[in-house]
């Protein structure tokens, strides 16, 4: 491979496992498997039929979980300490064994891995904001149609970083620059999925709240004392 094609993978392979880490090995080591692509040496490890079938048997139990409401989050919660660290490891993987910028593979290897780790703690964090923001609605569709996106956003990342490395790299930063926008929105997302499950009763009533405040049906709704409200505006 050559060095943009190289740097383009271990971006994309660290980008991609902060959304779905076993996803990205079973696409990545697959590819390397049937000769799609030539994998670094640091990287045929993922070739291994062990490895992928191990993939595969996370990303089924990922694909379920991912997509059920609070579940998803708790998912990503317990995946923190999984996918950046190896979302780290596979990027500097792919830079092992090559002197790009001249400074010497083991420095190579630290950077790769400090930046691996930093690109896929952004994208873990990304999605995990992201599934807290929208698990402040019960209703499960959102979830499903997160979860679906999320999985074609990754084959599309990584098929541009092995095939299209400068049109990746253009993507890359204009996400970079989305994320620095959305990154408060995001939060005040994270904040109130903490505050649903420590303030349940507050959380009811604004579920209440919610269900009156109907559009114009012209409806009743009777009260707790038996009376009937009318719910039309």
């Amino acid at each position: 491979m050559q060095t943009m094609e190289i740097l383009t993978l271990a971006l994309g392979t660290a980008w991609a496992s902060g959304i779905n880490l076993y996803a990205t090995i079973l696409l990545v080591g697959g590819m390397g498997l049937f000769g799609v692509v030539d994998l670094p040496p640091g990287l045929e490890m993922l070739e291994s039929p062990l490895v992928l079938i191990a993939a595969a048997l996370f990303y089924a139990l990922e694909f379920f979980a991912d997509k059920i409401p609070v579940v998803d989050s708790l998912w990503d919660l317990l995946h923190t300490f999984i996918r950046i660290p190896a979302g780290a490891l596979i990027a500097a993987s792919a830079v092992e064994g090559f002197d790009i910028t001249g400074l010497g593979e083991e420095a190579e290897f630290i950077a790769a891995l400090v930046a691996g780790g930093a690109l896929t703690a952004g994208s873990h964090a990304t999605k995990a904001a992201s599934r807290a923001a929208i698990n402040v609605s019960p209703e499960p569709f959102t979830n499903i149609a997160a979860s679906l996106a999320e999985d074609i956003l990754v084959f599309i990342g990584l098929s541009l970083a092995l095939f299209k490395p400068a049109v990746f790299l253009g993507l890359a930063l204009i996400g970079l620059c989305l994320f620095v926008w959305l990154a408060p929105k995001l939060w005040q997302g994270i904040l109130g999925f903490f505050r649903r499950f420590s303030n349940p009763a507050g959380a009811a009533r604004h579920a209440r709240k919610r269900e009156w405040a109907m559009p114009e049906t012209g409806m009743t709704r009777r009260d707790d004392s038996g009376g009937d409200i009318d719910a039309s505006f």
